[in-house]
């Protein structure tokens, strides 16, 4: 398994509308494998196609929860694909989570999303689910659907909100790459 490079924003990469999956194939099998190594490695608990520069509808998700009663043991892998994901119902209720991406290192800020959504996938194996999901999951889903459709979380957010945001990210790379330069 490979670690991919993450795209970060204002790459315009970010912004492409990702196609649906036509077939699933030994290479999106590998891709699969090599998105899950790329977003434990980052370490994160979602991961769109289209960060690691593929613009196909695909993306994967392990919340990594520790198992029930068991809140200071070690997180249980759960890992989960999602192929061609949609949102097909929402529930009439938001929730605020303060969410962060890979895309955006470091940043995080709290946006307001249905608590449960209504979703049709396929799996890695390309069998099709249809389900209500909510909680965390439902929020990472929503969050990596976006990331489909050209949408970042900061998107979410007030103009001053995802402004300073931006400028934060600016400034954090300016000193890494003055420590880097030293």
């Amino acid at each position: 398994m490979a670690i991919l490079p993450i795209f970060e924003t204002p790459d315009p990469v970010l912004r492409q509308i990702s196609t649906p999956v036509e077939e699933v194939t030994p290479e999106l099998q590998t891709l699969i494998d090599d998105m899950f190594a790329t977003m434990y490695a980052a370490p994160g608990i979602g991961l769109a196609a289209i960060q690691v520069g593929v613009p196909k509808r695909l993306l994967v998700i392990d919340l990594q929860e520790p198992e029930e009663g068991d809140e200071e043991g070690e997180p249980v892998k759960d890992p989960r694909v999602f192929i061609n994901p949609e949102v097909l119902e929402t529930s009439g209720t938001t929730v605020p989570y303060n969410e962060g991406c890979l895309s955006v290192p470091d940043q995080y800020a709290e946006v307001m999303r249905p608590d449960r959504v209504r979703a049709r996938w396929l799996d890695r194996d390309g069998k099709q689910h249809e389900a209500w999901i909510d909680g965390l999951l439902a929020v990472c889903l929503q969050h990596e659907i976006d990331h489909l459709n050209g949408v970042l979380f900061i998107d979410h957010l007030s103009r001053l909100k995802r402004d300073m945001i931006m400028k934060k990210l600016v400034k954090a790379r300016r000193e890494t790459a003055t420590r880097r330069a030293a």
